[in-house]
């Protein structure tokens, strides 16, 4: 699955700006001053809490519904998406040496073209994992 939705809510904090829970992760909290830095903020502390799960092979939860959550006074539910695939493409960009072969014409052709042979092998993997 790359694409996961939860809900989280958004408690108003005294102080100003909010805090975010979330009640499928009840040890994944995070803040922000304003309803625009606090979305974001969700977004990335869920982001975290969804790839460590994913790293240490834990199961990932399945969503609450909304109507199934109780939502205290100067609190509301809001729901977070989180895209795995961007998040690997921002946060899992490090080079990954792989060796391969091809028949020694393909090299020799490809190589008076000018061809960038790691271009082509991540553009055709694109390609693939698309369809």
């Amino acid at each position: 699955m790359s694409k996961y939705f939860y809900p989280a809510v958004f408690h108003k904090a005294e102080e100003g700006g909010f805090w975010i829970s979330f009640p499928d992760f009840p040890e994944c909290l995070t803040q922000g001053d304003d309803l625009s830095q606090a979305y974001e903020m969700a977004c990335e502390a869920l982001g975290l809490i969804i790839s460590d799960l994913q790293k240490e092979g834990k199961t990932v939860p399945e969503a609450s519904t909304p109507e199934n959550i109780e939502v205290p006074v100067n609190s509301y539910i809001v729901a977070i998406q989180f895209d795995m695939d961007e998040y690997l493409r921002k946060n899992n960009n490090k080079a990954v040496k792989k060796t391969l072969s091809i028949p020694q014409w393909l090299n020799e052709q490809a190589v008076a073209k000018g061809i960038n042979f790691s271009q082509v092998l991540q553009e055709a993997l694109i390609q693939k994992l698309a369809s």
